[in-house]
């Protein structure tokens, strides 16, 4: 379905267009609350540490791959929209190998420095085999992972972005009904919860492409267009780079963060684990509405409405303001209930010390619901460098923070906490004194 932003209702396009968008994402939030969830009740506090921190580590590691895809899905929509079809067989073709090479890679890297990165991690003793169990699992799945996201980002490009969706909601519910059979049926500890993620990645994976081939022949590529073109390459590698900067240094600066919250231990490490879940399943919907508005900035600044662009900002961050305040509202009042979904009451420690890491962030989501509509709209007026300059920012005062706010004996943990909403406000700062220069400037 095509959606004309342009003109209409701002906020009531603005929703309907967010929607699909709003439920694939939290089908895949809800993917990894459940893992968490049944790895936390069933096994106890060091496995969900284990898992958590993997987490972390997985999610850096994949946002390469995915940030690469997604970079290549706009050269794939420029040449369908132009109708030139030599050019994007030969871009699916090399965008398909090159993101091949990186994620075979980073397969490799991944399991050749195993013992560097929990060492990197700062992993607690008893957490250890745990983690190193879980993570030989699930580094098969890396693939998987590759090949879901090269053609789903593909299947977008061209208008198609329900089917995606399908395969990931088939792959989210296989892992839940596996993740209750290989832990509970089967008690196969943190690798059975691996096994299951790793399955229903392959379930996606394995399921998109066969689709792809069958569904798509006008995209299968031709064997004339099976080569090189430098000139493509290079164009891809421009679009996709500062997308994929953007994710890495997004989620390595959540890696680090994750190895200094390893080195107070494992009640702390299974509580960040459970806390973070619930935080990005709460703000996910803001962080999907921002992504509608850069593609309602994107349509009206090609049409050239610069104060319909205007409207629509002051309309969006009404609308998230909004949101927020009532999302906030939900997870501070019922913290330690939701903290209690995912630990057992033998876990009381745990469930305190995340229940305070929820108090503090969820305070303050307008914060990082300002900030994802400032990454929309600098993306979508040709200024992705802001984008990552209001990352760098965000993300290299939450790492230096955390890390100097929690080595003052009285501060501890809670700095690490604390740094968080602390960047999202300098972020946002920086976001509105670009937006307002600019505008300054007679720009959108």
């Amino acid at each position: 379905m095509n959606h004309d932003l342009t003109e209409g209702k701002i906020v009531q396009k603005l929703l309907k267009f967010a929607f699909p968008i709003m439920v694939g994402n939290l089908l895949q939030q809800l993917y990894n609350v459940v893992d968490t969830l049944i790895v936390g009740r069933y096994l106890g506090e060091n496995a969900l540490a284990a898992v958590g921190s993997s987490y972390a580590l997985m999610v850096f590691i994949t946002s390469i791959i995915i940030g690469l895809c997604m970079g290549s899905s706009a050269f794939f929509s420029i040449q369908f929209g132009s109708k030139d079809q030599d050019r994007l067989e030969k871009g699916i073709y090399i965008a398909f190998v090159s993101i091949g090479i990186v994620a075979l890679v980073l397969n490799i890297a991944v399991y050749v420095g195993i013992h560097g990165i929990m060492i990197f991690l700062r992993v607690p003793g008893e957490v250890v085999l745990l983690m190193r169990a879980y993570l030989l699992w699930i580094f098969a799945g890396i693939p998987a992972v590759f090949f879901y996201n090269y053609i789903a980002n593909l299947l977008r490009a061209v208008g198609n972005s329900v089917v995606p969706l399908l395969f990931l909601a088939v792959s989210a519910l296989s892992n839940i009904v596996l993740d209750l059979l290989f832990i509970r049926g089967f008690g196969w500890g943190v690798g059975g919860a691996a096994a299951a993620t790793v399955i229903s990645q392959y379930l996606a994976g394995t399921g998109i492409v066969l689709y792809y081939f069958g569904k798509y022949p006008a995209l299968r590529v031709s064997r004339e267009n099976r080569r090189f073109d430098s000139g493509i390459l290079k164009e891809l590698a421009g679009l996709s780079s500062l997308t994929c900067l953007q994710q890495s240094i997004m989620n390595f600066g959540i890696l680090m963060v994750q190895g200094l919250v390893n080195s107070f231990g494992p009640v702390v490490m299974a509580a960040f684990a459970a806390a973070v879940k619930i935080d990005s399943l709460a703000y996910a919907p803001v962080q999907d509405f921002g992504n509608a508005f850069s593609t309602y900035v994107a349509q009206n600044f090609g049409a050239g409405k610069t104060e319909r662009i205007r409207k629509g900002m002051k309309d969006a961050v009404l609308t998230a303001f909004v949101f927020c305040l009532v999302i906030s509202a939900l997870v501070v009042g019922f913290a330690e209930p939701l903290m209690g979904l995912f630990l057992n009451e033998e876990s009381a420690e745990a469930i305190a010390v995340g229940a305070g890491y929820l108090h503090i962030e969820a305070a303050f989501y307008f914060g990082i619901g300002l900030l994802f509509l400032f990454y929309g709209y600098y993306r979508a007026v040709h200024k992705p460098g802001i984008s990552v300059v209001l990352t760098v920012v965000s993300l290299g005062t939450r790492v230096v923070l955390a890390y100097v706010l929690s080595s003052i004996e009285t501060v501890g943990v809670t700095g690490i906490w604390m740094s968080v909403p602390i960047g999202w406000v300098l972020a946002d700062a920086a976001g509105a004194w670009f937006y307002f220069h600019r505008k300054s400037r007679a720009s959108v």
